[in-house]
């Protein structure tokens, strides 16, 4: 009788602790929808400070605004946080690519980042390599749960959605580089060959049905967690190299060394995907002297130009490319700023996102969109008054592009981690990010135990009218896809909002289409107001969210 009564007591106090504010969550909805800020925010980010490449002007620029803004708005100790990039910055400052004989064509591209400028207006005759690829492994014999031929995709040399080969022997890439070597010099090389993209007769969806996402945040679903939309830890890619057999990295330096020795122009690679997407990231080796000036081409013109050389032409193209360099780049910056606390200010509810771009458009749904939202749900506590009794700071990374970079070095800075603590530590309450584009949010994800979820499910139970249907646990402490796993790496509840796909992985996720005419006004303001009500619900509790303890832990992972 004793403990049944003890289990009551327990569970009263934390039902009175997790009571919803309703009445404040209501404000901030009716602050939101009548006078937001957001959109504001994102043509700033995006318009005027857009690409917002880690270690560029552009990107310190646009942090020193956001440093501004946020102090115009009452926020306290609003600054930059340096950290060690270690590389320069990289940005284009123009780039004109032309087919000049025997047909007279612009071409559509973007410039690999960390690539050199051509030595003015560069013009030669295209050419095209394919480097040997090696075998396509054996297939494993045939299952009920994996029939025959059904092996792994998009692996080496197959380009997007070909088969993975195992790649070629040291001897068989020596053999093809001495043979194909003197043959460049003063080329335009296309590297492989152009991807065959079908027609799409099944487009993506851009909203996921209600009963879908219900079945994912029910905790006694079985498929509870399964869904789409969200960050996870990260997983295994692909299966163990053939220690007799180059890697796709390898076969890359030693196209770049070829390439450089034998006095190629330009080398043009494939987009490999439909409808004019253009993904065009960086240069493995961060270093302009490694490579020749680099374009990745549309795929409609890749194809063409591969076309016409089969059929021999002599295709003659112009390029004139300028790109710019910045040493003081290998320090980027975070931006921090607080809301201070009252009865609990030494300890933290975090909120934040990447701003970091890549450069090949103006980086709206990935992520200024997810910054603005922050900036957003925090400016609404601001502006109603409100006092929390836990700080609120927010914190937007650089280098997130470039393997989470930013958050991982101020989590390493300010907390450690759980094997190897810093004092603020136990000091933080959870982190909150937004990153996976201008989708409604539908659910969020934390890591930690059951107990954890359970504080946030009330508060975002109150949002079922826009399509939020609850919250999941993790376990993983491996990082990858976006910087909540930064702090789950280190042992910390790190929360990734998880969002309707919308166009993001389809068409806007790191391409030339990420702008701002890609957000939706009406799902970015709703978002911002339920993640005010968040880190409010959060921010004011008795205790702080539940933490795995050591004897539940998972076991460290070294973050990649």
């Amino acid at each position: 009788m004793k403990k049944l009564s003890l289990a009551i007591v327990l569970s009263a106090l934390l039902l009175a602790q997790d009571k919803v504010d309703e009445a404040t969550n209501a404000r901030f909805r009716s602050e939101e929808l009548e006078h937001s800020q957001i959109m504001h925010t994102l043509h700033m980010l995006t318009d005027r400070y857009g690409p917002r490449v880690t270690g560029t002007p552009n990107h310190e620029a646009a942090a020193k605004w956001v440093v501004k803004q946020l102090t115009d708005w009452g926020f306290k100790n609003a600054h930059l946080e340096a950290w060690d990039f270690g590389h320069p910055g990289w940005s284009n400052e123009r780039a004109t690519a032309f087919i000049v004989s025997p047909v007279q064509e612009n071409l559509k591209f973007e410039v690999l980042a960390w690539t050199p400028s051509t030595n003015g207006t560069v013009t030669g005759s295209a050419m095209q390599v394919v480097a040997p690829q090696g075998p396509l492994p054996t297939p494993p014999p045939a299952t009920a749960d994996a029939p025959a031929g059904g092996g792994r995709r998009g692996g080496f040399g197959g380009g997007r959605g070909g088969p993975a080969r195992l790649g070629p022997t040291k001897a068989e890439m020596d053999e093809w580089v001495k043979a194909t070597q003197p043959t460049v010099k003063g080329k335009i090389v296309l590297v492989g060959k152009a991807a065959v993209i079908p027609v799409n007769f099944e487009p993506p969806a851009k909203r996921r049905p209600d009963d879908q996402v219900k079945e994912q945040y029910d905790p006694n679903s079985p498929n509870a967690g399964r869904g789409r939309g969200g960050f996870g830890g990260g997983g295994g890619r692909g299966g163990t190299p053939d220690p007799n057999r180059l890697t796709a990295i390898q076969v890359g330096e030693a196209i770049d060394a070829m390439l450089l020795n034998g006095g190629a122009l330009v080398r043009l690679n494939d987009a490999a995907r439909g409808d004019g997407v253009i993904v065009a990231q960086q240069h493995r080796a961060y270093d302009p002297t490694k490579t020749v000036p680099t374009l990745i081409l549309r795929n409609d013109d890749y194809g063409r130009i591969e076309r016409l050389l089969a059929d021999g032409e002599d295709m003659k193209m112009e390029f004139n490319i300028v790109n710019h360099v910045f040493p003081e780049g290998k320090t980027s910056y975070n931006v921090v700023a607080e809301l201070p606390g009252t009865d609990k200010a030494d300890e933290i509810v975090m909120l934040g996102g990447h701003l970091d771009s890549w450069h090949a458009a103006t980086g709206a749904t990935d992520n200024a969109i997810g910054s603005s939202i922050m900036m957003e749900a925090a400016r609404l506590v601001q502006k109603l008054g409100l006092k929390p009794r836990r700080t609120i700071r927010v914190a937007l990374w650089s280098g997130e592009e470039e393997g989470l970079l930013g958050s991982l070095a101020y989590v390493k800075q300010h907390f450690g981690t759980f094997e190897n603590q810093k004092p603020e530590f136990a000091k933080l309450d959870c982190y909150f990010n937004v990153d996976t584009g201008t989708g409604r949010v539908r659910g969020a994800g934390i890591f930690g135990p059951a107990a954890a979820a359970a504080v946030l499910r009330p508060v975002l139970a109150g949002y079922t009218d826009w399509g939020v249907f609850g919250v999941s646990a993790t376990g993983s402490r491996a990082t990858g896809g976006t910087d909540s796993t930064s702090f789950n790496n280190a042992g910390l509840p790190g929360v990734g909002f998880q969002q309707d796909p919308i166009e993001y992985n389809s068409m806007t996720h790191h391409t030339n289409l990420d702008t701002y005419e890609r957000i939706i006004p009406d799902d970015v303001q709703k978002a911002a107001a339920i993640v005010a009500a968040s880190i409010w619900h959060v921010a004011n509790r008795d205790e702080m969210v539940p933490r795995f303890t050591k004897e539940t832990m998972p076991a460290p992972v070294e973050a990649r």
